[in-house]
C-alpha cells in the first residue's frame, strides 16, 4: 500500500546530515521508499523530493517534470557547465520561503533508476536546477544556505 509520508521541516537535524549510500537499489524496502516518495511528492505538488526530507538519510531523490517521474539512487554529478544563472527556489521542507540561488545551467548526472539500472543524464534548465537542489539535500544543504536573499510568502487562509 502506497503511503504519503510526512515531510520534515528545516529545523530537523536529519536535513543537515550527509545521506548514506543505498547498498541495493532493488531492495524491496528501497522500492517501497521510492513508491512512497513519489506519492508524497505528488501529494505535496513538489517538483522534487529527497529521502532526507521524509526522515530517511539515504541517497535517493525523485523528480516530477510535468508528470514525467524520474528516480535517482546514489546519484553523482559528473560535470557542470561554466555558465551559471540565478533563479527563484522554494522547498517543501522550508515552508513559505523563497530565494534566488545561482546554479550552473547544465550538468551531467549518473545514478541508478528505480529498477536499479544505471542511467546517465545531461540536464539543463529547470531539470538541472532541480537535480542540484535535491543533490544538496543529500549532502545536508538547504537552498536557504545558498540563496542571495530570502523572502517569506504568507498564504491566505
Amino acid at each position: 500500500m502506497v503511503r504519503v509520508l510526512k515531510i520534515i521541516q528545516e529545523n530537523d537535524p536529519v536535513l543537515r546530515k550527509k545521506a548514506e549510500i543505498v547498498k541495493d537499489p532493488k531492495d524491496p524496502e528501497i522500492q517501497k521508499l521510492i513508491e512512497d516518495m513519489v506519492a508524497t511528492m505528488k501529494s505535496a505538488k513538489g517538483l522534487g523530493l529527497a529521502a532526507p526530507q521524509v526522515s530517511v538519510s539515504l541517497r535517493v531523490f525523485t523528480i516530477d517534470m510535468e508528470g514525467d517521474i524520474s528516480v535517482f539512487v546514489n546519484p553523482e554529478i559528473k560535470d557542470f557547465s561554466k555558465e551559471s544563472i540565478p533563479f527563484e527556489e522554494g522547498c517543501l521542507s522550508v515552508q513559505k520561503t523563497w530565494g534566488s540561488v545561482i546554479r550552473p545551467k547544465k550538468l551531467t548526472i549518473k545514478a541508478f533508476d528505480e529498477n536499479g539500472k544505471p542511467v546517465k543524464i545531461r540536464a539543463k534548465g529547470l531539470l538541472a536546477r532541480i537535480v542540484q537542489h535535491e543533490m544538496d539535500h543529500l549532502n545536508g544543504i538547504l537552498f536557504i544556505d545558498k540563496a542571495e536573499k530570502l523572502y517569506k510568502i504568507e498564504t491566505q487562509k
